[in-house]
């Protein structure tokens, strides 16, 4: 039944974004910002009473359509094999080997960081986004076969959110659009962040539903690439996701590790921190509960949890 629906979403994912990649504009945004306007629409309708009983039977009706349209095109792709059964190692992640992983990566960041370029205040900064996206699209096709064999497709279809300023308040970094195939990511962020938040939503749009294993896709769509940005960026998620794994056993390795980023390392982390103390909000609250309850209600493991992704990261790299 599952590989129905992953066939289905090969066709209807390859269909909307010959459709809509081309706009310039994230066409699935505006779907959004529709349905909020039929929401409150419906809202301000129930206040009168000889509408109410049709206006509740037509907004159910929508509701379902779309929820229908959802699940065919997207949800039931969290009920695929999980990727932690295709690798041939399945042990439970061992604190000792992260900390050696950790270190591994902080070397391996120490030496992409010299390689990428500044802007006038040392922080780290992207030189062209679109040759990083092309080269996502490129390195899908490296995926070893015996972890994806999913249709790789070349078309561009990333797109800044419309909503980059709220996003900025809300944690959130970017999302995949089911009903478009368009990937949106918030060109706000720290330059940190950008390219490996491309690559995750850009193993969505291959059909990995599940978040952790979306990032696992993007970890080896970015950890051999010859583009230093991309490089750089998933080596330092791949590091920051270690040591939150450590963190709570071995605060001090944390410490440690962190002082002995490199001058450009540190200036990279100061910023990323100044931006999210700049944006902390009760959006970031709301969000973060919201997208738990949310992970959790689609056989994933809540939003804070790393483990699944240092699950795979360290079984692979074994």
């Amino acid at each position: 039944m599952i590989s129905f629906f992953e066939s289905f979403f090969e066709i209807q994912k390859k269909t909307h974004q010959y459709l809509f990649s081309w706009l310039p504009f994230s066409l699935g945004d505006i779907l959004y910002v529709a349905l909020g306007i039929f929401i409150l629409y419906t809202f301000i309708k129930l206040f009168k009473k000889k509408d109410r009983n049709k206006t509740i039977i037509k907004f159910l009706l929508i509701i379902n359509i779309i929820y229908f349209c959802y699940q065919i095109f997207w949800g039931m792709l969290y009920f695929q094999t999980p990727i932690l059964q295709k690798l041939s190692s399945q042990d439970e992640p061992d604190i000792n080997k992260a900390k050696n992983l950790a270190l591994k990566y902080l070397e391996k960041c120490k030496a992409s960081r010299k390689m990428v370029h500044e802007d006038k205040n040392g922080v780290f900064t992207i030189s062209d986004l679109q040759i990083i996206q092309t080269e996502i699209l490129l390195r899908q096709e490296t995926i070893p076969q015996y972890i994806s064999s999913k249709k790789v497709s070349l078309v561009n279809s990333f797109k800044p959110s419309l909503f980059k300023n709220i996003m900025s308040f809300t944690g959130i970094l970017g999302y995949y659009n089911p009903f478009t195939a368009e990937a949106q990511y918030n060109p706000q962020l720290p330059a940190t962040l950008i390219p490996f938040t491309a690559a995750h939503e850009s193993s969505h749009q291959l059909g990995f539903a599940r978040e952790q294993e979306a990032n696992f896709i993007g970890y080896l769509i970015g950890v051999q690439s010859t583009n230093a940005e991309l490089r750089y960026s998933t080596e330092y998620f791949t590091l920051k996701s270690l040591l939150r794994f450590i963190i709570e056993e071995d605060p001090g390795f944390v410490k440690s590790v962190q002082k002995n980023y490199s001058e450009g390392m540190k200036r990279d982390r100061a910023f990323e921190k100044s931006f999210i103390m700049n944006h902390q909000s009760w959006l970031d609250d709301f969000f973060g509960f919201t997208n738990n309850l949310f992970l959790k209600s689609n056989q994933q493991e809540g939003a804070v949890t790393y483990s699944y992704f240092i699950d795979l990261l360290l079984n692979y790299e074994k």
